[in-house]
């Protein structure tokens, strides 16, 4: 064996720095997640917005599909009573409560209800309010009012219940 054995070994190389491209696996599991809540966020502002209209409103066509099984004589009623409650969900007590008369069909034909300005919702009035007028479209334009009505943003939001507060009391300044 040759005595010189270590002269005759390679040289010293430190292996090549790591590239920062690509990433780690960890980086790009980092990354998934963030656009995965990126994406289920803007779906849910998106969403959450038109989730409770869209319930009153299936809701309320629902009820309609009810009324046209009752008897000629109760129908106008019961579809008043389902667009005053509707209109009073959608667009705030504020706005409806007041209205009546030649005001609530000028509302209802501005928001969707065409079919109810005029003669023929003078007509619808008086059945829903006790006369025998009965006509078949009135139900088509309920629901024509139920589809197109929009929710309107001065709409009052449902009052919150309040907040517990946990912790120590505060105490009032003392006057010396």
């Amino acid at each position: 064996m040759n005595a010189d054995w270590i002269g005759q070994l390679a040289p010293e190389r430190a292996p090549a720095p790591p590239s920062w491209w690509p990433p780690a696996i960890g980086w790009w599991l980092v990354a998934a997640l963030i656009l995965v809540l990126l994406a289920a966020s803007i779906a849910w502002v998106r969403f959450s917005r038109r989730g409770p209209r869209r319930r009153v409103q299936a809701a309320a066509l629902a009820e309609l599909e009810r009324i046209r099984l009752l008897d000629a004589t109760s129908q106008p009623r019961a579809i008043q009573r389902l667009m005053r409650r509707y209109a009073l969900t959608v667009f705030g007590a504020a706005t409806v409560a007041s209205l009546n008369g030649e005001d609530w069909l000028r509302f209802v034909a501005t928001h969707g209800g065409d079919a109810f300005a005029g003669t023929s919702g003078r007509q619808f009035l008086a059945a829903a309010y006790g006369q025998d007028a009965v006509r078949p479209e009135w139900i088509g334009a309920a629901e024509a009012f139920i589809r197109r009505a929009r929710l309107e943003r001065s709409a009052p939001a449902r009052p919150r219940p309040a907040r517990l507060r946990l912790g120590r009391p505060r105490r009032k300044a003392e006057v010396t």
